[in-house]
């Protein structure tokens, strides 16, 4: 999946059964424990469903910032701690800032990495609930492997409206109002 550091625990392989499919590796045993199996399937399904699409594929590497932070480095020579990031299997960014993507031809959509100290941190410092925010960080990776991007101002707009409309249909509140919602 993903080149770096090998990982500090044998990962676990752990697959999701619906109309999508993650493939899930944990690295860090503490997303076992907030069930990240169950929290992807949901996340993830519903950006695809909300997109449309049936049958796609994501990776995703569940961490720890350490991780995370040679990802981060190696992928964007920026080598520090992030929640989440994404890798696209193909380029399907929309060819004016403000459209939409460009539908996947291939529906093993990509691969996306989450590291908990960074998502535990944020949830508490905001006083958002850690489920509810790694839903969202979910659905916005998703996003991203399905060709959104928040470059600019038309495309970030875009971006975060879809993820309010997908969150609100899981019964989140939107993670862009006010701390704590």
């Amino acid at each position: 999946m993903l080149g770096g550091a090998a990982p500090q625990a044998p990962p676990r392989y752990l697959r999701t059964k619906e109309a999508m499919c993650v493939d899930l590796i944990i690295e860090d045993e503490r997303w076992e424990a907030v069930g990240l199996a169950a929290l992807a399937e949901r996340a993830c399904g519903a950006a695809l469903a909300n997109a449309g699409l049936t049958g796609a594929e994501i990776s995703l590497l569940a961490c720890d910032d350490a991780r995370i932070a040679t990802l981060n480095g190696d992928f964007r020579a920026k080598p520090a701690p992030t929640n989440v990031l994404s890798w696209p299997s193909e380029e399907r960014g929309a060819a004016m800032p403000g459209g939409a993507p460009l539908p996947p031809e291939d529906l093993e959509l990509g691969d996306i990495a989450i590291a908990y100290d960074t998502c535990a941190r944020e949830a508490a410092e905001t006083g958002k609930d850690f489920a509810s925010h790694v839903c969202h960080l979910l659905v916005h990776g998703t996003l991203h492997l399905l060709g959104y991007d928040h470059i600019n101002d038309k495309d970030a707009a875009l971006m975060e409206g879809l993820e309010v409309e997908i969150l609100g249909k899981l019964g989140i509140a939107d993670p862009y109002g006010e701390a704590g919602s």
